[in-house]
């Protein structure tokens, strides 16, 4: 038994409520548990119980031993001087109150069913999903839905701190947030910090000055992300340099330190195709991100990201180096990973900062509107037979995997909680 189960079982309820008696022998009955405080103090409060024929009104705490108690200096913390009732899975200690008074004590360990500690220890001991095996009949269709509908909240509100960070950071350029955040999308993971790091070094007003020079952007772009560095004979590569250097000395920019990253990677994902890309979409863009926000459907926000990279790296991947003839489009699936990742997630942060629900209903709206991915977590939960029809709920339950299965979160998991149900 441990603290957090104990909450648990006492917040649901999943206990024998049958004739229950403190430990000195009084009828008890526990008219509401409290609600449970996820902050400092008494883990319920504003509950109310009965004793013999006397109610009372406060605070419940619950410790695996009564001695806890002691242990974790209540007896002078005036915090919990207005407690009623302290549940205890074993009662190893008296417990007394300020003024010398019993404090009355109900223990659960023989009222909780065998199955129900089972079925917990089972769960925290699993791989993977805790509860393969167990959820598509756990929750109906409506109740996974609202499920997926918190997740997806979440994992929205997470990632807008992130966002909103930039803002500050920024002095409130939603352009120039939305700039850093498209860059770091376009690193496709391990080139992520790099690509944030160098879109910070090259603020959207200086792009905007040679937006209409696509090699000029090329060479802002590649030159901050250490893709110029080398000693080249192609003389594309020799003409970026050679504007690199000079809008470095212009504008005094730095290179980032970190250095970009090919290793094990689709030559369709290398970092110059991707920047190369990125740079035409500047090129074809004015107030992106303004654009986006006048969008009412998720088809007209996906013709903004509808670019191919200049005729060069159509028979290149890297400098020095031809290779076959194939134009490098930003395909549908790279489009909807940068509408997933980027487009909705900025969206939703703006929603929050102007407190406007529209614009965040209409954030996830767009993301029932966009393919579900296809990775290994989406997979798992594939097998199963759990319905994913969107990037809605592929979102949701990468959400639900990251952070609650990995974490054995298991009660705070509605399916889990439902695995808990009716075992008493």
């Amino acid at each position: 038994m441990n603290e957090k189960l104990l909450q648990f079982i006492w917040q649901f309820q999943y206990y024998n409520r049958q004739e229950l008696t403190t430990t000195i022998g009084e009828s008890l009955s526990i008219v509401a548990p409290g609600k449970h405080n996820l902050n400092q103090g008494p883990d319920f409060l504003d509950a109310c119980i009965q004793i013999n024929n006397l109610r009372f009104a406060g605070n419940i705490e619950l410790h695996v031993k009564a001695s806890d108690w002691y242990k974790h200096h209540h007896q002078i913390d005036v915090t919990y001087n207005n407690v009623i009732l302290h549940v205890v899975w074993e009662n190893d200690a008296a417990i007394t109150t300020e003024n010398g008074t019993s404090l009355p004590t109900l223990v659960l360990h023989d009222r909780v069913p065998k199955v129900l500690l089972e079925r917990y220890t089972q769960l925290m001991q699993a791989a993977n999903i805790p509860c393969h095996g167990n959820v598509a009949p756990r929750l109906s269709e409506l109740g996974w839905h609202a499920w997926k509908e918190r997740l997806v909240a979440e994992r929205l509100e997470r990632k807008s701190k992130k966002i909103l960070a930039y803002l500050e950071a920024t002095k409130q350029h939603w352009e120039e947030v939305f700039w850093i955040m498209l860059a770091g999308n376009f690193g496709i993971k391990v080139n992520t910090e790099l690509f944030e790091a160098m879109a910070q070094t090259i603020s959207v007003n200086i792009l905007a000055k040679h937006k209409h020079q696509i090699h000029q952007i090329e060479a802002l772009l590649l030159g901050q992300a250490n893709l110029l560095n080398g000693s080249y004979s192609d003389h594309y590569a020799i003409l970026l340099q050679k504007e690199y250097r000079f809008l470095q000395k212009k504008y005094q920019l730095q290179p980032v330190s970190i250095q970009p990253n090919f290793l094990r990677m689709r030559p369709a994902n290398f970092p110059t195709i991707r920047l190369a890309q990125l740079a035409m979409l500047i090129v074809h863009s004015v107030h992106l991100f303004s654009k986006i926000k006048e969008q009412n459907d998720v088809a007209s926000v996906k013709q903004l990201f509808n670019v191919t990279a200049n005729d060069y790296w159509h028979t290149h991947y890297q400098f020095d180096t031809e290779s076959d003839y194939l134009e490098k489009k930003l395909g549908a699936t790279a489009i909807d990973n940068v509408l997933i990742n980027t487009v909705i997630p900025v969206l939703f942060a703006y929603g929050m900062h102007m407190q406007d629900e529209a614009i965040k209903e209409k954030a996830i709206k767009w993301l029932m509107a966009v393919k579900k991915e296809n990775n290994t977590i989406i997979k798992q939960w594939q097998q199963i037979h759990v319905a994913i029809a969107s990037a809605f709920d592929s979102q949701a339950l990468i959400e639900l995997t990251n952070n609650y299965c990995t974490q054995k979160r298991c009660l705070e998991c509605a399916v889990g909680n439902s695995i808990f149900k009716n075992v008493e």
